[in-house]
């Protein structure tokens, strides 16, 4: 909302600064003023910062957990996806708008360098998650599988892996470990990214808490997760990655004394 609003701001200034005083509609003006697509030095850079600005304003509007239930969260994630665009256009639109009325070729240098970093860091973390799906795992007849070291996960943290197709997120706390869906179900966050706070997991995004031994919010929310059967063998963690229906309390695995301080 505040993106929008300080875009809103900018872009009215702009067309009243640009476009107000022609005999045109300024709308008009700003659209048919600049055409010359072709051309990189010319650019119509302010048609892309009217698109940005369009799409931060349907993220906006729609922000509203409202909107959230009467769109599904598979819509409403799809259009607020659409934020890699709107990036994208401001990107250009400043860059453009900066190199065509600048000359300097540190401007140009240090614009290119920053798009680069910003790139690059998406590039990486898309890498590091993409592991994350990539990994293999063999289930034993039981159906569990071995998720991961015990030591590897830190007190009231968790550690996620993906398992037949789905991402879980195994917490432990307290001498204990359980595992619940990695989703958030408000907007979709990542609840393995955040920490059990009061005895809740806190997802990282909105601070939306569930328990972790049965994936329930704490009354009077009414918000839940799937859970996970857990088992805890030689100091691994092994996981059963068929869900319980969510909200279904499954017993805590206990950590072994000797185990708990490594």
């Amino acid at each position: 909302m505040a993106t929008f609003l300080l875009g809103a701001i900018h872009g009215v200034f702009g067309i009243v600064q640009f476009h107000s005083f022609g005999d045109k509609d300024p709308l008009v003006s700003l659209l048919t003023s600049n055409r010359n697509f072709g051309s990189l030095a010319d650019f119509p850079f302010q048609q892309l910062g009217l698109v940005a600005l369009v799409i931060l304003f349907l993220m906006a509007v729609t922000s509203h957990d409202f909107w959230l239930r009467n769109l599904t969260p598979p819509v409403w994630k799809k259009l607020h996806m659409l934020v890699y665009v709107a990036y994208a256009a401001l990107i250009g639109h400043i860059t453009l708008g900066l190199l065509q009325s600048e000359t300097s070729p540190w401007l140009a240098a240090g614009t290119g360098a920053s798009l680069l970093t910003v790139v690059g860091l998406h590039l990486l973390a898309a890498r590091q998650e993409s592991r994350v799906d990539a990994r293999k795992f063999q289930p034993l007849p039981d159906g569990f599988v071995d998720a991961c070291a015990l030591h590897s996960i830190p007190e009231k943290c968790a550690a996620v892996v993906s398992l037949s197709g789905e991402r879980i997120a195994i917490f432990k706390f307290d001498g204990k470990v359980s595992a619940i869906s990695n989703v958030c179900r408000h907007q979709n966050g990542p609840l393995g990214e955040g920490r059990i706070i009061d005895g809740c997991v806190t997802c990282p995004w909105h601070g939306y808490q569930y328990l972790p031994e049965n994936g329930a919010s704490p009354p009077p929310f009414t918000e839940k997760v799937s859970t996970f059967q857990t088992q805890i063998r030689d100091g691994r963690v092994w996981v059963n990655p068929a869900p319980h229906p969510p909200g279904t309390r499954l017993e805590p695995s206990r950590i072994p004394a000797g185990e708990a301080a490594q």
